[in-house]
């Protein structure tokens, strides 16, 4: 079985955010980047070469194949702003109708620019997200 390329690394997570070449995309990475730290209290480690990662999981399939994730976490993608919302998004359709504009994938909030979502309801998302993730593993 392969191993996980999405790791954690000691590269720096500003010197990462700070080379995103989209001007939006990095100005709103550094305002993830202190979000996610006020929320979790936890350092921001790069996860792979592109996840901005806080907190961490262990996780076994049934199929065997097992590593390790962020419990919360994000990333400047070129077509939109990523979050990785752990748990999915079944317990949450009711913030999810208050956010704004914002596209979903299984554990992926996708949003092309912070200023198309309401501040305090992402707040809350990414607060109950990481806190369920922390109780829960």
């Amino acid at each position: 079985m392969s191993e996980n390329k999405t790791r954690p690394t000691d590269q720096s997570v500003l010197d990462f955010l700070n080379k995103v070449d989209h001007k939006t995309r990095r100005e709103d990475g550094l305002a993830l980047l202190e979000m996610m730290t006020e929320i979790t209290g936890e350092e921001a480690v790069l996860w792979g070469s592109s996840i901005v990662g806080f907190g961490s999981y262990h996780y076994k399939y049934e199929s065997g194949r097992e590593g390790d994730m962020p419990l919360v976490g994000f990333s400047p993608r070129k077509q939109s702003m990523t979050l990785y919302i752990m748990p999915g998004f079944d317990a949450y359709e009711d913030m999810l109708a208050e956010l704004g504009k914002h596209k979903l994938g299984k554990a992926c909030l996708y949003i092309n620019k912070l200023a198309d979502v309401d501040d305090d309801v992402l707040r809350s998302l990414i607060k109950s997200s990481y806190e369920h993730m922390k109780a829960t593993n």
